[in-house]
């Protein structure tokens, strides 16, 4: 065919690229379901994440001091954050910020020292009613329906203990290490509240000046939702701590079972692990109890088990932490179990702030977050922790 202008043919050749001759049906192809190769899509994505998770706590791994002591700055500004602002009110913001690090200090010392004067005043005699309370279970535990030799009742101790000693010594090591470790740990954490409650737009924004543009509404909102997560749940961890050691300390002093201020300190360090925490710790005054008061008291102890852990998940943590730990229970003792593999008595500690962050910041990036749709407009760039 010829233009009529020019004379010359229209026609060009066509090249093979331009229309494909289409897939027939015993093109290869075609032949995978569309199932499978969904799943195939979904499963290389999934271990792309896990990869990059791997690399992410191995790149940790080798800088764990500097990440702990940093992570121990956020716990620290969280709880100093809000009396921060309390004194700002009053007070020149530089003297606002001194008070505020120095009650949260001397508030954290005051709570240590009572609870290890607790533990150290009533050490020894706490060490002879665990001996006591492990004899008495031997001789329950030698005859029916167990019978349990003595020798394979001791060598089930001596593994327990073996196991709590190779556990504190890891944790000892993992979070202290050699002097250096400690003097650098502590300089990174001192440095990192300083600067994380005295400027924390800056620092935020200078992390936010180095994403694309198009994304920084999204990171801005992400770390944003993290730090209220991880503050959250750093203010609401230690008001449920203090509740469930006063709530075990009332009922143990009700039940008559000694060393009650011991124990309660005891509670009150397990609550720092949610969930298990503290009904692990509380079974273990149900020992004691059954050592020195008897099995009906050992029963009414165990009795307080139940009720302080129904009463800790079902109460406080929603009613003191709200969002900050929108987690099931199940996903926080996964959290936990993963979390101490990984990183010992540590993991186990910061493992659900973590997760519970993570989780928030994808429920938003995923557009599952009433409370925070996502929108196209730029918003501010405030501070996660202002």
């Amino acid at each position: 065919m010829t233009s009529p202008e020019s004379g010359q043919s229209s026609a060009t050749p066509e090249s093979p690229d331009t229309n494909p001759e289409p897939l027939g049906p015993d093109d290869p192809i075609l032949s995978i379901p569309p199932v499978l190769v969904s799943w195939a899509g979904i499963t290389w994505r999934v271990l792309i994440v896990i990869a990059g998770l791997v690399a992410l706590f191995y790149v940790i791994g080798l800088v764990a001091v500097v990440a702990i002591a940093l992570f121990l700055a956020a716990f620290f500004t969280a709880l100093a954050g809000p009396i921060r602002d309390l004194f700002a009110r009053f007070l020149p913001r530089v003297i606002s910020l001194i008070l505020s690090i120095v009650f949260i200090a001397v508030a954290i010392v005051v709570v240590l020292a009572i609870v290890v004067r607790s533990v150290i005043n009533e050490g020894p005699s706490l060490g002879q009613a665990v001996t006591k309370a492990f004899d008495n279970i031997q001789s329950w535990a030698s005859g029916p329906p167990l019978n349990i030799s003595n020798d394979d009742f001791s060598k089930y101790v001596s593994e327990l203990e073996s196991w709590i000693t190779s556990a504190l010594e890891s944790f000892a090591v993992s979070t202290f290490g050699s002097l250096g470790d400690l003097v650098l740990g502590g300089s990174v954490f001192i440095f990192a509240v300083i600067f994380f409650m005295s400027n924390p737009k800056g620092i935020w924004g200078f992390i936010v000046s180095w994403v694309p543009t198009r994304a920084r509404p999204t990171v801005n909102t992400s770390g944003i939702l993290a730090w209220d997560s991880l503050s959250g749940y750093t203010r609401g961890v230690v008001v449920v701590a203090l509740a469930d050691a006063t709530l075990v300390f009332i009922g143990l002093v009700i039940l008559q079972v000694p060393l009650a201020p011991a124990l309660a300190a005891i509670v009150f360090f397990g609550a720092f692990i949610p969930v298990i925490g503290a009904p692990i710790a509380t079974f273990f005054a149900a020992i004691i109890a059954l050592a020195e008061r008897g099995p009906i008291i050992a029963l009414l102890v165990v009795v307080l088990t139940v009720i302080v852990g129904s009463f800790d998940g079902d109460v406080l943590q929603p009613l003191v932490m709200g969002k900050a730990v929108s987690l099931h229970p199940l996903a926080i003792i996964i959290l936990i179990a993963i979390g101490s593999l990984t990183l010992g008595i540590i993991g186990a500690l910061i493992a659900v702030p973590i997760g519970a962050a993570i989780f928030r910041v994808v429920k938003f990036l995923s557009g599952r977050d009433p409370d925070h749709p996502r929108s196209g407009s730029p918003p501010p760039v405030p501070s996660p922790t202002g």
